[in-house]
């Protein structure tokens, strides 16, 4: 009877990283590596369809759900190289000890979803760069603000599709820090004269991030901007800004509800 109490009382203590499936003995590259794969990374939609597991087709998705497509230091996938560098993400975890999260937390599902752990990693180490460039902010902003994306990120549990809400919140506070502290390549800075007074001016920069994003300057204020979509010219919006150019014309917005400023590239 004792040993069955220990034993319920062990239950709780399994982390989640305890929980994922378990890596199989079976040779890299086998059918059944790529079902545990599958099983980490999850490329179906949960209903069935999705491409055929260990296909060309399937690689490429799994690339993309690791954040790792396109990437140099990626091998061929019909290489046994390219099983081994995919074995060697899906094992591991996030940034953060799964041993003591929350069942049914968005934590607890980061800890499962071999993309959101890695992309949780590549957040870290974005943050530790903007750590780095902050050291003689004041205030000092930083900390707080990734507390409060934390939050809002646990917050995603309220969505109807949380595992493609929290990877947004990823996607966009990684380009947030790498656009803020120059962490990344940038082209600019462009100036655009507003309203036919060259001493009204909008400031832009361009960041090579993903999603791509710019920072705007308009006298004392500034806002980061996210690329959308658009049918023509390229289009970008903040909190309550918005940016679209198109041939060196722009049409800005500044503030919630505010008139459109109609503003041509300076010379």
């Amino acid at each position: 009877m004792m040993k069955f109490i220990l034993l319920l009382l062990a239950i709780p203590a399994l982390s989640a990283c305890a929980q994922q499936a378990a890596r199989p003995a079976t040779p890299l590259c086998s059918p059944e590596w790529a079902q545990w794969v599958e099983q980490r990374v999850q490329t179906s939609d949960g209903q069935g369809h999705g491409p055929d597991i260990g296909s060309d087709e399937w690689k490429s998705v799994v690339e993309f759900r690791l954040n790792i497509r396109g990437k140099a230091s990626v091998p061929g996938r019909d290489t046994q190289a390219w099983c081994e560098y995919i074995d060697g993400i899906v094992k591991q975890g996030p940034s953060f000890s799964c041993e003591a999260v929350t069942p049914g937390s968005t934590e607890e599902m980061i800890c499962n979803d071999a993309g959101l752990a890695t992309q949780d990693r590549q957040l870290a180490e974005v943050y530790e760069q903007a750590q780095a460039k902050a050291a003689d902010e004041h205030p000092p902003t930083l900390k707080a603000s990734q507390r409060g994306w934390i939050k809002g990120r646990n917050e995603c549990w309220k969505s109807a599709d949380q595992r493609t809400c929290v990877r947004e919140q990823y996607q966009l506070r990684t380009a947030e820090l790498q656009a803020r502290y120059r962490l990344v390549p940038a082209r600019g800075p462009f100036a655009f004269s507003c309203n036919g007074n060259p001493a009204n001016e909008v400031v832009i920069t361009h960041f090579d991030t993903e999603p791509a994003t710019l920072i705007a300057e308009y006298g004392d204020s500034v806002s980061l901007m996210y690329v959308q979509p658009s049918a023509s010219g390229s289009r970008y919006e903040g909190r309550n800004e918005s940016f679209w150019e198109h041939q060196g014309e722009a049409t800005v917005r500044w503030g919630y509800k505010a008139p459109e400023m109609t503003c041509v590239i300076a010379q």
